[in-house]
């Protein structure tokens, strides 16, 4: 929660650059108050065990956000990954390396077995990030999400734990 200023200050200045990557957001998306509450609600998920959501750290400030969702145990032992970095940042690796760690993590403290991602099939960028991390393209979803006000397409990506 001590993030949250911070955090709500990297999405005020990234809000156009992350436009055709997410769902539309209302303004008041974009305010402290509302960071507060959607970083409040990620927590409660998270000590529900259905979430871990993470800042990604550069050299002591807020990059972005990466997040193991829809964690599922049981025999299916699977969780997707999303992520975004500051449109300033890109191209550095960073989020190549936050993918890393957050797979690292699931895969070893956290016992999952499947990591799986999907991307818009324009999303080249995000799709070289899953590749540098040993993501597989297994599918594509016909209008999958709604994005940018729209039911787009996109192409599902997983990796398998090789320790099980």
């Amino acid at each position: 929660m001590s993030d949250v200023p911070e955090l709500t200050d990297l999405m005020q200045a990234n809000r156009e650059f992350l436009e055709p990557w997410e769902p539309v957001r209302p303004p008041e998306y974009f305010t402290e108050p509302a960071v507060r509450a959607v970083t409040a609600g990620l927590v409660d998920a998270r000590n529900a065990g259905l979430t871990m959501p993470f800042v990604i750290d550069d050299d002591g400030s807020i990059a972005g956000r990466t997040t193991l969702n829809n964690i599922v145990r049981g025999p299916f032992q699977s969780a997707s990954i999303g992520y975004w970095v500051d449109g300033a940042r890109g191209g550095r690796g960073i989020a190549s390396e936050a993918c890393r760690l957050i797979v690292e993590y699931a895969f070893g403290e956290f016992g999952l077995h499947r990591v799986e991602a999907g991307t818009l099939v324009d999303n080249l960028r995000s799709q070289k990030v899953l590749a540098n991390n040993g993501f597989e393209q297994f599918g594509m979803a016909p209008r999958y999400l709604q994005i940018a006000g729209q039911w787009q397409d996109h192409l599902l990506f997983q990796r398998i734990n090789q320790s099980y």
